[in-house]
This record gives C-alpha cells, structure tokens and sequence, in this order.
C-alpha cells in the first residue's frame, strides 16, 4: 500500500508589490506625526542587551516624565516575570541607560529615583531648584490727598439798625451813580438791591456819602473783573464804627459866685446866695 505523502504548507502570498530577492526583512515605512518615540540604533541594534532589556528600554523611553518605572508596576503591565524585569533593569543600568538612586524625601521616606537616557554618556540635567515665589508687586504708595481747606464764610453784608425810606434812596442813587466815577463799577439793579442797605448801615453811622463814595472808589485794581463783590468786600470791611454818644447833661445847676459874699453856689444864673438874699431861710 502506497504511504501517503504529506506535503507542507505554501507560504502566504506576499502582498508587497514587485520582485522580492533574498528573505531578509522588507521595511513597509509610515510617516508619523503623533504618538511616536524616537530610538537610536544604538539601543534597539544593542549587541550586548537583551531582547527584554532593548524592548523594556524603548518603553520607557515612550513614557512622560513622572511616569512609574518600578519592578511591579512593569511587572503588572507585561508578561515578564519581577525576576526577569529585574534582571533587564539592571542590564540597562550596567550600558548606562539607566540610572537608579534612593532618595530621602523630608518625611524621610525613602524612594528611588529613576533617570532613562536615550543616549549613554549624556549628562543628566541637575534637579532644578524650586522656582523662586515671585515677590509681591510693590503697590504704589498712594498719592496724599491734598487736604481742603474749607473756606472761611463771607461776613453778611452790614444792615441798618431801623428803616429809612430817604437814607436807602440816597444809598441806591450813590451805588447807580458810581459809574461816572469810573466806568468798571457798572452795576446791573439786582446788585443795587443788594448793596443798598449795606450803604445806608454806613450812612446810619453818620458817614458823608462823598465819604462813603471815596471809599468806594478809591485805589481800584487794575483788572477789575467783579465790580459788585469788590464793593461787597470793602462796605464790610471797611464799615466804621458807629459815633460814640454824647454825654448826657447834667440836670443839677451850674456853680455861680455869690455877688455879695463871693460864696460859690448852684444856680441857674449868677447872683447872690441863699444866705445873701433876702427874705430866704438862713441855712443851718
């Protein structure tokens, strides 16, 4: 009986397109433009490392900064046992790849502290310092606030102490007529109303109107912007005083000389005293 012959499997059909010489590796290339590591020849063509130790490298070289690196956290993503993840660490650490240290932190635990090179020999960058706290912004010392000084009240105007009809008529035709003295001391009739009983306190005060008009119009300014408040100002300031009064007369008589005696006596009129005259009580 014929023994049956069992023939082996064809190979799969190329997809590649073209003449295929040799059964070396055919590169298919893909330009990419996220997600990728770069990888020097001199790592993943290592003579001397092993197939975990080059493909343990490459991934965490694809890691970012912070990422966990240690025994059992390989050891929980890949197949690979602790042993020989270890051993791999430590083959990276001999061709320089790796560098592994313990560190303190302040609470005084104690960590390591993994660096990957993707060159050997490259110098590791120094820790940086911690970034300085930005100094606080100098404010501006504020500006003193200029202090107001409050302004004095203007004194009321002066006013008479009772009316008068013929004294307030000759006040307002002396403050209308002050334009003939000088052509600046134009007022308009509401300022006439209002400087009028301050001219008549004056006038109250026995001062002769040309009195009361020479102060007035005496030594003005040269620029004369408020003819009404410079007449304000100077019937305030300048009001005199009132006259002072009289002493009153006396009610008793007079001293006289005796014409008989020369005896010194009071009397409405000279003549003799009341011991000289007859027909008058002789005094005790």
């Amino acid at each position: 009986m014929d023994t049956q012959q069992v023939s082996a499997p064809s190979r799969a059909p190329s997809r590649l397109r073209g003449r295929v010489t040799g059964s070396g590796v055919v590169h298919v290339k893909a330009h990419h433009t996220s997600r990728f590591t770069v990888v020097g020849n001199h790592l993943a063509q290592h003579g001397e490392l092993s197939l975990v130790a080059i493909g343990l490298a490459v991934h965490i070289q694809s890691l970012p900064d912070g990422a966990k690196v240690g025994i059992k956290a390989l050891a929980d993503r890949f197949p690979e046992s602790e042993t020989r993840i270890a051993a791999a660490l430590r083959e990276l650490e001999a061709h320089r790849y790796l560098e592994r240290t313990r560190v303190r932190l302040p609470g005084g635990r104690l960590v390591t502290r993994t660096v990957s090179y993707d060159r050997p020999g490259v110098t590791a960058p120094a820790t940086p310092p911690p970034p300085p706290a930005p100094e606080p912004e100098s404010q501006p010392e504020p500006e003193p606030v200029p202090q107001q000084v409050p302004e004095r009240p203007r004194p009321p105007l002066p006013r008479p102490q009772g009316p008068d009809v013929e004294r307030h008529r000759v006040a307002t035709e002396l403050l209308a007529g002050l334009r003939r003295e000088d052509a600046r001391l134009l007022l308009g009739e509401r300022d006439v109303r209002r400087l009028a009983p301050a001219v008549a306190a004056w006038l109250e005060r026995d001062a002769h109107p040309d009195a009361v008009r020479h102060a007035l119009t005496a030594d003005l300014p040269d620029r004369l912007r408020q003819p009404a408040g410079l007449l304000a100002h100077r019937l305030t300031a300048l009001l005199p005083p009132p006259l002072p009064t009289a002493a009153p007369k006396s009610t008793r008589d007079p001293f006289q000389t005796c014409d008989t005696c020369d005896r010194a006596f009071r009397a409405p009129e000279p003549g003799r005293c009341r011991d000289c005259r007859p027909g008058l009580p002789e005094a005790a």
